[in-house]
Protein backbone atom coordinates (compact mmCIF):
# COMPACT_ATOMS: atom_id res chain seq x y z
CA UNK A 1 0.00 0.00 0.00
CA UNK A 2 2.10 3.24 -1.04
CA UNK A 3 1.33 6.12 1.53
CA UNK A 4 -0.21 9.73 0.57
CA UNK A 5 1.47 12.94 1.27
CA UNK A 6 -0.87 15.63 2.21
CA UNK A 7 0.61 19.22 1.90
CA UNK A 8 -2.11 20.65 4.48
CA UNK A 9 -1.03 18.22 7.56
CA UNK A 10 2.67 17.89 5.80
CA UNK A 11 2.91 13.88 6.70
CA UNK A 12 2.24 11.15 4.74
CA UNK A 13 -1.07 9.18 4.95
CA UNK A 14 -2.41 5.83 4.70
CA UNK A 15 -4.87 6.01 1.37
CA UNK A 16 -8.26 5.55 2.21
CA UNK A 17 -10.31 2.80 0.75
CA UNK A 18 -12.04 5.37 -1.23
CA UNK A 19 -8.97 6.90 -2.90
CA UNK A 20 -8.24 2.88 -3.27
CA UNK A 21 -11.40 1.86 -5.47
CA UNK A 22 -11.16 5.50 -7.20
CA UNK A 23 -7.87 4.16 -8.49
CA UNK A 24 -9.55 0.75 -9.47
CA UNK A 25 -12.10 2.40 -11.13
CA UNK A 26 -9.95 4.54 -13.90
CA UNK A 27 -10.43 4.58 -17.05
CA UNK A 28 -13.36 2.71 -17.29
CA UNK A 29 -16.11 5.60 -18.74
CA UNK A 30 -19.24 4.23 -16.46
CA UNK A 31 -18.00 4.00 -13.53
CA UNK A 32 -19.41 7.20 -11.44
CA UNK A 33 -17.98 8.17 -8.24
CA UNK A 34 -20.40 11.25 -6.69
CA UNK A 35 -20.89 12.86 -3.53
CA UNK A 36 -24.08 13.59 -1.75
CA UNK A 37 -25.26 15.54 1.37
CA UNK A 38 -26.96 13.09 3.95
CA UNK A 39 -29.85 15.58 5.67
CA UNK A 40 -28.30 19.04 6.52
CA UNK A 41 -24.45 18.39 7.36
CA UNK A 42 -22.80 15.05 6.43
CA UNK A 43 -22.09 13.69 2.70
CA UNK A 44 -21.97 10.52 1.50
CA UNK A 45 -20.10 9.47 -1.67
CA UNK A 46 -21.94 7.04 -4.18
CA UNK A 47 -19.96 4.75 -6.62
CA UNK A 48 -21.40 2.22 -8.58
CA UNK A 49 -20.98 0.92 -12.42
CA UNK A 50 -23.86 2.62 -14.01
CA UNK A 51 -24.81 -0.14 -17.21
CA UNK A 52 -24.78 -2.18 -14.13
CA UNK A 53 -27.80 -0.74 -11.80
CA UNK A 54 -31.07 0.15 -11.98
CA UNK A 55 -30.86 3.57 -12.88
CA UNK A 56 -34.59 4.25 -12.60
CA UNK A 57 -34.50 3.07 -9.04
CA UNK A 58 -31.06 5.28 -8.06
CA UNK A 59 -33.18 7.74 -7.29
CA UNK A 60 -35.87 6.43 -5.39
CA UNK A 61 -34.10 3.86 -3.43
CA UNK A 62 -31.01 6.11 -2.45
CA UNK A 63 -30.54 9.46 -3.51
CA UNK A 64 -33.87 11.15 -2.17
CA UNK A 65 -33.70 8.86 1.56
CA UNK A 66 -30.46 10.44 1.92
CA UNK A 67 -31.52 14.14 1.52
CA UNK A 68 -34.76 13.44 3.53
CA UNK A 69 -32.38 11.67 6.49
CA UNK A 70 -31.52 13.28 9.52
CA UNK A 71 -30.82 9.48 11.11
CA UNK A 72 -26.94 8.49 12.34
CA UNK A 73 -26.31 5.72 10.10
CA UNK A 74 -26.74 4.86 6.45
CA UNK A 75 -28.81 1.65 7.38
CA UNK A 76 -31.42 3.89 8.94
CA UNK A 77 -31.40 6.25 6.04
CA UNK A 78 -32.44 3.55 3.59
CA UNK A 79 -35.71 1.57 4.21
CA UNK A 80 -36.64 0.50 0.50
CA UNK A 81 -33.80 -1.50 -0.20
CA UNK A 82 -31.83 -4.15 0.99
CA UNK A 83 -28.41 -2.84 2.70
CA UNK A 84 -25.61 -4.84 3.73
CA UNK A 85 -22.47 -3.81 5.67
CA UNK A 86 -18.80 -3.89 3.64
CA UNK A 87 -16.31 -4.84 5.51
CA UNK A 88 -13.24 -5.20 3.42
CA UNK A 89 -11.87 -3.76 0.40
CA UNK A 90 -11.96 -7.11 -2.08
CA UNK A 91 -15.58 -7.22 -1.00
CA UNK A 92 -16.17 -3.79 -1.82
CA UNK A 93 -14.77 -4.41 -5.73
CA UNK A 94 -16.66 -7.26 -5.63
CA UNK A 95 -19.89 -6.20 -4.97
CA UNK A 96 -19.53 -2.72 -7.27
CA UNK A 97 -18.91 -5.46 -9.84
CA UNK A 98 -22.19 -7.31 -8.85
CA UNK A 99 -24.41 -3.82 -9.23
CA UNK A 100 -24.27 -2.48 -6.26
CA UNK A 101 -24.23 0.56 -5.21
CA UNK A 102 -21.43 1.17 -2.62
CA UNK A 103 -22.20 4.08 -0.28
CA UNK A 104 -19.14 6.30 2.04
CA UNK A 105 -19.91 7.95 5.02
CA UNK A 106 -16.34 9.28 5.84
CA UNK A 107 -17.48 10.72 9.33
CA UNK A 108 -18.66 7.69 10.49
CA UNK A 109 -16.28 5.28 8.79
CA UNK A 110 -19.43 3.39 7.94
CA UNK A 111 -19.04 1.70 4.37
CA UNK A 112 -22.20 -0.18 3.52
CA UNK A 113 -23.83 -1.91 -0.10
CA UNK A 114 -27.29 -1.30 -1.90
CA UNK A 115 -28.24 -3.84 -4.65
CA UNK A 116 -29.63 -2.42 -7.27
CA UNK A 117 -28.88 -4.42 -10.17
CA UNK A 118 -30.26 -4.20 -13.05
CA UNK A 119 -32.63 -6.86 -14.31
CA UNK A 120 -32.07 -6.46 -17.92
CA UNK A 121 -33.46 -10.16 -19.60
CA UNK A 122 -35.56 -11.75 -21.73
CA UNK A 123 -38.89 -12.99 -20.64
CA UNK A 124 -39.60 -16.40 -19.80
CA UNK A 125 -40.22 -18.51 -22.62
CA UNK A 126 -40.56 -21.91 -24.25
CA UNK A 127 -37.80 -23.94 -24.40
CA UNK A 128 -36.32 -24.40 -27.85
CA UNK A 129 -34.04 -27.72 -26.99
CA UNK A 130 -36.71 -30.13 -25.55
CA UNK A 131 -40.41 -29.71 -26.47
CA UNK A 132 -43.27 -31.03 -25.31
CA UNK A 133 -46.81 -31.36 -26.65
CA UNK A 134 -48.04 -31.68 -22.94
CA UNK A 135 -46.63 -30.22 -20.10
CA UNK A 136 -45.70 -26.99 -18.99
CA UNK A 137 -44.17 -24.59 -21.48
CA UNK A 138 -41.57 -21.98 -19.40
CA UNK A 139 -38.11 -22.90 -19.29
CA UNK A 140 -35.17 -21.11 -17.70
CA UNK A 141 -33.11 -18.26 -18.35
CA UNK A 142 -29.96 -16.42 -18.62
CA UNK A 143 -30.97 -14.88 -14.69
CA UNK A 144 -30.59 -17.13 -11.82
CA UNK A 145 -32.57 -15.50 -9.75
CA UNK A 146 -35.60 -16.52 -11.85
CA UNK A 147 -34.59 -19.91 -12.47
CA UNK A 148 -34.98 -20.45 -8.65
CA UNK A 149 -38.21 -18.64 -8.39
CA UNK A 150 -39.29 -21.55 -11.02
CA UNK A 151 -37.99 -24.32 -8.79
CA UNK A 152 -39.49 -22.83 -5.77
CA UNK A 153 -42.59 -22.58 -6.90
CA UNK A 154 -42.29 -25.97 -8.31
CA UNK A 155 -41.55 -27.70 -4.96
CA UNK A 156 -42.62 -24.54 -1.86
CA UNK A 157 -41.05 -26.69 0.83
CA UNK A 158 -38.56 -25.37 3.09
CA UNK A 159 -36.33 -28.31 2.97
CA UNK A 160 -35.29 -26.69 -0.29
CA UNK A 161 -32.24 -25.84 -0.04
CA UNK A 162 -29.78 -23.47 -1.99
CA UNK A 163 -26.15 -22.81 -2.17
CA UNK A 164 -23.97 -20.59 -3.42
CA UNK A 165 -20.80 -20.55 -4.85
CA UNK A 166 -18.35 -18.40 -6.84
CA UNK A 167 -16.30 -19.81 -9.93
CA UNK A 168 -13.80 -18.70 -12.38
CA UNK A 169 -11.16 -16.10 -11.70
CA UNK A 170 -12.31 -13.64 -14.17
CA UNK A 171 -16.11 -14.29 -14.66
CA UNK A 172 -16.81 -14.38 -11.18
CA UNK A 173 -19.80 -17.10 -11.98
CA UNK A 174 -22.53 -17.83 -9.35
CA UNK A 175 -23.16 -21.50 -9.12
CA UNK A 176 -26.17 -22.45 -6.90
CA UNK A 177 -26.25 -26.31 -5.48
CA UNK A 178 -30.19 -26.92 -5.00
CA UNK A 179 -31.09 -30.11 -2.99
CA UNK A 180 -33.72 -31.37 -0.98
CA UNK A 181 -32.65 -31.39 2.71
CA UNK A 182 -33.38 -34.99 4.18
CA UNK A 183 -33.99 -36.58 0.96
CA UNK A 184 -31.09 -36.62 -1.01
CA UNK A 185 -27.80 -38.65 0.19
CA UNK A 186 -25.75 -36.26 1.84
CA UNK A 187 -22.89 -38.37 0.53
CA UNK A 188 -23.68 -36.49 -2.96
CA UNK A 189 -23.99 -33.06 -1.48
CA UNK A 190 -20.47 -33.66 0.12
CA UNK A 191 -19.03 -35.00 -3.30
CA UNK A 192 -20.91 -31.73 -5.37
CA UNK A 193 -19.76 -29.38 -3.17
CA UNK A 194 -15.54 -30.69 -3.28
CA UNK A 195 -15.93 -30.58 -6.81
CA UNK A 196 -16.66 -27.11 -6.85
CA UNK A 197 -14.57 -25.58 -4.68
CA UNK A 198 -12.19 -27.85 -6.72
CA UNK A 199 -12.72 -25.57 -9.53
CA UNK A 200 -9.99 -23.76 -10.67
CA UNK A 201 -10.06 -21.90 -14.08
CA UNK A 202 -10.78 -18.18 -14.95
CA UNK A 203 -13.77 -17.80 -17.19
CA UNK A 204 -17.49 -19.73 -16.93
CA UNK A 205 -19.83 -18.84 -19.88
CA UNK A 206 -22.15 -21.85 -19.57
CA UNK A 207 -23.26 -24.57 -17.44
CA UNK A 208 -21.25 -27.30 -19.91
CA UNK A 209 -17.96 -25.83 -18.64
CA UNK A 210 -18.80 -26.11 -15.40
CA UNK A 211 -19.64 -30.02 -16.14
CA UNK A 212 -16.67 -30.69 -17.79
CA UNK A 213 -14.73 -29.98 -15.05
CA UNK A 214 -16.95 -31.50 -12.43
CA UNK A 215 -17.08 -34.93 -14.63
CA UNK A 216 -15.66 -38.29 -12.95
CA UNK A 217 -13.89 -38.87 -16.44
CA UNK A 218 -13.36 -35.95 -18.88
CA UNK A 219 -12.18 -38.15 -21.65
CA UNK A 220 -15.02 -40.02 -22.47
CA UNK A 221 -17.94 -38.92 -25.13
CA UNK A 222 -20.86 -39.44 -23.09
CA UNK A 223 -22.00 -36.61 -20.58
CA UNK A 224 -22.21 -37.62 -17.29
CA UNK A 225 -24.24 -34.57 -16.17
CA UNK A 226 -28.01 -34.26 -17.62
CA UNK A 227 -28.15 -30.31 -19.18
CA UNK A 228 -31.35 -29.20 -19.09
CA UNK A 229 -33.82 -25.67 -19.49
CA UNK A 230 -36.91 -27.13 -17.99
CA UNK A 231 -37.91 -26.10 -14.85
CA UNK A 232 -40.32 -29.21 -14.36
CA UNK A 233 -37.35 -31.74 -15.11
CA UNK A 234 -35.03 -30.34 -12.51
CA UNK A 235 -38.09 -30.64 -9.79
CA UNK A 236 -38.71 -34.07 -11.10
CA UNK A 237 -35.01 -34.99 -10.39
CA UNK A 238 -35.01 -32.89 -7.20
CA UNK A 239 -37.86 -35.01 -5.96
CA UNK A 240 -36.34 -38.23 -6.84
CA UNK A 241 -33.50 -37.55 -4.72
CA UNK A 242 -30.92 -35.80 -7.38
CA UNK A 243 -28.84 -32.82 -7.27
CA UNK A 244 -29.81 -29.57 -9.25
CA UNK A 245 -26.77 -26.94 -10.07
CA UNK A 246 -27.64 -23.82 -11.45
CA UNK A 247 -25.05 -20.94 -13.23
CA UNK A 248 -25.74 -17.62 -14.10
CA UNK A 249 -25.42 -16.91 -17.58
CA UNK A 250 -27.01 -19.91 -18.53
CA UNK A 251 -30.30 -21.35 -19.23
CA UNK A 252 -29.07 -24.63 -18.28
CA UNK A 253 -29.34 -26.45 -15.57
CA UNK A 254 -27.05 -29.49 -14.30
CA UNK A 255 -28.99 -32.83 -13.02
CA UNK A 256 -26.64 -35.36 -11.18
CA UNK A 257 -26.01 -38.46 -10.40
CA UNK A 258 -27.76 -39.47 -13.54
CA UNK A 259 -27.18 -42.83 -15.83
CA UNK A 260 -26.94 -43.38 -19.14
CA UNK A 261 -30.52 -44.55 -19.24
CA UNK A 262 -31.48 -40.56 -18.50
CA UNK A 263 -30.17 -39.45 -21.52
CA UNK A 264 -33.10 -41.41 -23.53
CA UNK A 265 -36.08 -40.04 -21.20
CA UNK A 266 -38.24 -37.40 -22.04
CA UNK A 267 -39.76 -35.17 -19.41
CA UNK A 268 -43.32 -35.59 -21.70
CA UNK A 269 -42.87 -39.86 -20.57
CA UNK A 270 -44.40 -38.72 -16.92
CA UNK A 271 -47.98 -36.84 -18.72
CA UNK A 272 -48.81 -39.71 -21.20
CA UNK A 273 -50.42 -42.29 -20.58
CA UNK A 274 -47.78 -45.74 -19.60
CA UNK A 275 -48.60 -47.55 -22.57
CA UNK A 276 -48.06 -44.97 -24.88
CA UNK A 277 -44.93 -43.32 -22.93
CA UNK A 278 -43.92 -47.17 -22.79
CA UNK A 279 -43.58 -47.48 -26.44
CA UNK A 280 -42.05 -44.34 -26.90
CA UNK A 281 -39.36 -45.66 -25.08
CA UNK A 282 -38.79 -48.06 -26.69
CA UNK A 283 -38.58 -46.84 -29.68
CA UNK A 284 -35.96 -44.22 -28.96
CA UNK A 285 -33.71 -47.20 -27.61
CA UNK A 286 -34.40 -49.14 -30.85
CA UNK A 287 -33.55 -46.09 -33.15
CA UNK A 288 -30.34 -45.52 -31.22
CA UNK A 289 -29.27 -49.10 -32.48
CA UNK A 290 -30.39 -48.36 -35.57
CA UNK A 291 -28.63 -44.51 -35.85
CA UNK A 292 -25.60 -46.61 -34.33
CA UNK A 293 -25.08 -49.98 -36.32
CA UNK A 294 -27.18 -49.40 -39.84
CA UNK A 295 -24.65 -48.08 -41.62
CA UNK A 296 -21.56 -50.21 -40.45
CA UNK A 297 -23.67 -52.93 -40.97
CA UNK A 298 -24.26 -52.13 -44.71
CA UNK A 299 -20.33 -52.17 -44.87
CA UNK A 300 -19.93 -55.33 -43.07
CA UNK A 301 -22.45 -56.87 -45.09
CA UNK A 302 -21.01 -55.43 -48.44
CA UNK A 303 -17.29 -56.31 -48.17
CA UNK A 304 -17.40 -59.10 -46.09
CA UNK A 305 -20.80 -60.81 -45.82
CA UNK A 306 -22.70 -60.56 -48.94
CA UNK A 307 -23.20 -64.47 -48.98
CA UNK A 308 -25.56 -64.08 -45.75
CA UNK A 309 -27.47 -61.03 -48.10
CA UNK A 310 -30.47 -62.69 -49.98
CA UNK A 311 -30.33 -63.21 -53.36
CA UNK A 312 -33.04 -60.61 -54.79
CA UNK A 313 -31.80 -58.34 -52.18
CA UNK A 314 -28.18 -58.88 -53.59
CA UNK A 315 -28.62 -57.97 -57.33
CA UNK A 316 -30.55 -54.65 -55.57
CA UNK A 317 -26.83 -54.08 -54.02
CA UNK A 318 -24.82 -54.82 -56.77
CA UNK A 319 -26.24 -53.10 -59.32
CA UNK A 320 -26.46 -50.27 -57.00
CA UNK A 321 -22.89 -50.43 -56.14
CA UNK A 322 -21.83 -51.37 -59.78
CA UNK A 323 -20.44 -48.13 -60.79
CA UNK A 324 -19.23 -46.28 -57.54
CA UNK A 325 -15.36 -46.16 -57.56
CA UNK A 326 -15.34 -46.14 -53.69
CA UNK A 327 -14.83 -48.98 -51.28
CA UNK A 328 -18.28 -49.45 -49.03
CA UNK A 329 -15.93 -47.91 -46.16
CA UNK A 330 -15.12 -44.30 -48.04
CA UNK A 331 -18.91 -43.90 -49.26
CA UNK A 332 -20.20 -44.67 -45.84
CA UNK A 333 -17.79 -41.95 -43.82
CA UNK A 334 -18.13 -39.50 -46.45
CA UNK A 335 -21.95 -39.90 -46.26
CA UNK A 336 -21.41 -39.54 -42.53
CA UNK A 337 -19.52 -36.32 -42.73
CA UNK A 338 -21.45 -34.69 -45.60
CA UNK A 339 -24.47 -35.03 -43.40
CA UNK A 340 -22.64 -34.05 -39.86
CA UNK A 341 -21.89 -30.78 -42.12
CA UNK A 342 -25.51 -29.78 -43.00
CA UNK A 343 -26.20 -30.32 -39.77
CA UNK A 344 -23.75 -28.09 -38.43
CA UNK A 345 -24.93 -25.68 -41.16
CA UNK A 346 -28.45 -26.20 -40.27
CA UNK A 347 -27.65 -24.82 -36.70
CA UNK A 348 -25.32 -21.99 -37.08
CA UNK A 349 -27.63 -20.66 -40.47
CA UNK A 350 -31.28 -18.44 -39.29
CA UNK A 351 -34.34 -20.56 -38.62
CA UNK A 352 -36.01 -19.99 -42.33
CA UNK A 353 -32.87 -20.04 -44.27
CA UNK A 354 -31.84 -23.69 -42.70
CA UNK A 355 -34.99 -25.16 -43.44
CA UNK A 356 -34.06 -24.31 -46.77
CA UNK A 357 -30.65 -25.64 -46.44
CA UNK A 358 -32.11 -28.85 -44.73
CA UNK A 359 -34.32 -29.45 -48.26
CA UNK A 360 -31.25 -28.61 -50.09
CA UNK A 361 -28.58 -30.98 -48.07
CA UNK A 362 -31.31 -33.82 -48.09
CA UNK A 363 -32.95 -34.11 -51.79
CA UNK A 364 -30.86 -31.90 -53.97
CA UNK A 365 -27.29 -33.30 -52.86
CA UNK A 366 -28.14 -36.65 -52.29
CA UNK A 367 -29.66 -37.27 -55.96
CA UNK A 368 -26.81 -35.45 -57.16
CA UNK A 369 -24.60 -38.02 -55.48
CA UNK A 370 -25.89 -40.56 -56.41
CA UNK A 371 -26.29 -39.11 -60.56
CA UNK A 372 -23.07 -38.38 -60.00
CA UNK A 373 -21.59 -41.87 -59.14
CA UNK A 374 -20.46 -40.61 -55.47
CA UNK A 375 -23.00 -43.01 -53.26
CA UNK A 376 -25.27 -45.59 -54.00
CA UNK A 377 -29.33 -45.50 -53.41
CA UNK A 378 -28.88 -48.25 -50.89
CA UNK A 379 -26.38 -45.97 -48.97
CA UNK A 380 -28.70 -42.68 -49.25
CA UNK A 381 -32.07 -45.04 -47.91
CA UNK A 382 -29.88 -46.23 -44.92
CA UNK A 383 -28.54 -42.99 -44.38
CA UNK A 384 -31.86 -41.29 -44.28
CA UNK A 385 -33.15 -43.65 -41.70
CA UNK A 386 -29.84 -43.20 -39.45
CA UNK A 387 -30.55 -39.66 -39.90
CA UNK A 388 -34.01 -39.49 -39.11
CA UNK A 389 -33.31 -42.42 -35.96
CA UNK A 390 -30.63 -39.87 -34.92
CA UNK A 391 -32.98 -37.17 -33.52
CA UNK A 392 -35.83 -39.37 -31.90
CA UNK A 393 -33.13 -39.45 -28.83
CA UNK A 394 -34.25 -36.43 -26.81
CA UNK A 395 -30.78 -35.57 -25.78
CA UNK A 396 -28.64 -33.44 -27.67
CA UNK A 397 -25.11 -34.13 -26.42
CA UNK A 398 -25.79 -37.66 -26.56
CA UNK A 399 -26.51 -37.49 -30.25
CA UNK A 400 -23.42 -36.04 -30.76
CA UNK A 401 -21.67 -38.80 -28.75
CA UNK A 402 -23.53 -41.46 -30.57
CA UNK A 403 -21.81 -39.96 -34.26
CA UNK A 404 -18.37 -40.94 -32.60
CA UNK A 405 -19.45 -44.37 -31.68
CA UNK A 406 -21.02 -44.81 -34.87
CA UNK A 407 -17.67 -43.78 -36.54
CA UNK A 408 -15.66 -46.49 -34.41
CA UNK A 409 -17.99 -49.08 -35.45
CA UNK A 410 -17.82 -48.12 -38.75
CA UNK A 411 -13.84 -48.06 -38.54
CA UNK A 412 -14.13 -51.64 -36.84
CA UNK A 413 -16.81 -53.25 -39.53
CA UNK A 414 -14.83 -52.01 -42.28
CA UNK A 415 -11.77 -54.45 -41.04
CA UNK A 416 -13.26 -56.82 -38.94
CA UNK A 417 -16.86 -57.21 -41.04
CA UNK A 418 -19.74 -57.84 -38.43
CA UNK A 419 -18.02 -59.65 -35.49
CA UNK A 420 -16.14 -56.20 -35.75
CA UNK A 421 -19.16 -54.53 -34.70
CA UNK A 422 -19.94 -56.77 -32.13
CA UNK A 423 -17.02 -56.24 -30.62
CA UNK A 424 -17.36 -52.15 -30.73
CA UNK A 425 -20.61 -52.76 -29.34
CA UNK A 426 -18.95 -55.04 -26.38
CA UNK A 427 -16.18 -52.31 -25.70
CA UNK A 428 -18.51 -49.89 -25.44
CA UNK A 429 -21.13 -51.46 -23.18
CA UNK A 430 -17.80 -52.29 -20.41
CA UNK A 431 -16.89 -48.57 -20.98
CA UNK A 432 -20.53 -47.69 -19.80
CA UNK A 433 -19.97 -49.77 -17.50
CA UNK A 434 -16.96 -48.25 -15.50
CA UNK A 435 -18.70 -44.61 -15.94
CA UNK A 436 -19.69 -43.03 -12.91
CA UNK A 437 -21.84 -39.99 -12.54
CA UNK A 438 -20.99 -37.82 -8.92
CA UNK A 439 -19.39 -41.46 -7.72
CA UNK A 440 -22.50 -43.26 -8.34
CA UNK A 441 -22.67 -46.26 -11.30
CA UNK A 442 -23.82 -44.89 -14.39
CA UNK A 443 -24.81 -48.26 -16.04
CA UNK A 444 -27.67 -48.74 -13.11
CA UNK A 445 -30.05 -50.11 -12.64
CA UNK A 446 -28.71 -52.83 -14.61
CA UNK A 447 -25.39 -52.99 -13.23
CA UNK A 448 -25.11 -52.89 -10.67
CA UNK A 449 -28.78 -54.13 -10.45
CA UNK A 450 -31.51 -53.04 -9.22
CA UNK A 451 -34.89 -54.59 -9.79
CA UNK A 452 -36.85 -51.99 -9.13
CA UNK A 453 -35.51 -49.39 -11.09
CA UNK A 454 -36.65 -51.25 -14.09
CA UNK A 455 -40.35 -50.01 -13.66
CA UNK A 456 -38.51 -46.51 -15.32
CA UNK A 457 -35.97 -48.39 -17.60
CA UNK A 458 -36.98 -49.34 -21.06
CA UNK A 459 -40.52 -48.85 -20.49
CA UNK A 460 -42.07 -46.14 -18.14
CA UNK A 461 -44.40 -47.90 -15.91
CA UNK A 462 -47.87 -47.10 -14.24
CA UNK A 463 -47.32 -44.13 -11.48
CA UNK A 464 -49.06 -45.64 -8.93
CA UNK A 465 -46.62 -48.73 -9.06
CA UNK A 466 -43.77 -46.29 -9.04
CA UNK A 467 -44.07 -45.26 -5.24
CA UNK A 468 -40.33 -45.34 -4.10
CA UNK A 469 -37.33 -43.63 -5.09
CA UNK A 470 -34.40 -45.43 -6.74
CA UNK A 471 -32.42 -47.40 -5.18
CA UNK A 472 -29.28 -46.40 -6.82
CA UNK A 473 -29.59 -42.71 -5.56
CA UNK A 474 -29.74 -44.20 -1.91
CA UNK A 475 -31.92 -41.25 -0.85
CA UNK A 476 -32.70 -40.96 2.88
CA UNK A 477 -36.60 -41.12 2.32
CA UNK A 478 -37.14 -44.38 -0.12
CA UNK A 479 -40.62 -43.95 -0.38
CA UNK A 480 -42.32 -41.37 -1.95
CA UNK A 481 -45.79 -41.19 -0.54
CA UNK A 482 -46.63 -39.80 3.06
CA UNK A 483 -46.99 -42.44 5.69
CA UNK A 484 -50.49 -42.30 6.91
CA UNK A 485 -50.02 -42.14 10.80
Amino acid sequence: MVEKYDPQMKSYQLPTWLDELKQKLNHMDDAEVVEHRMGTSASVHLLYINTLIDQERLNEAIIQPLHRCDGNSLSSCITNAKVSEVTSIEEAQQKIMQGYILLNDAVNDQWVGVQLETTLGRAVESSQTETVIYGAKDSFSEQIDKNITMLRRRLPITTLKSESFTVGSLSKTKVVLLYIDGLTNPKFISYARKKIESVDFDQFLDSSQLAAFMEDHHHSVFPQFLQTDRPDACAYALGEGKLTLLVSNSPFALLAPITFFHLFQSPEDYFLRWTVASLLRLIRYGSFIVSLALIPFYVALTTFHYQMVPLPILFVLLESRSKLPFTPFVEGLSMIVTLEIIKEASLRMPTKTSQTLGVIGGIVIGQAAVEAGFASKVLIVLMGISAIAFFLVPNYQMTKSMVLVQVFLLILASFLGLPGIVIGLIGTLAHLHGLTSLGQPYFAPISPFYGKGWLDLFIRGPLIWMRTRPDYLKPLRKWRQEMKK
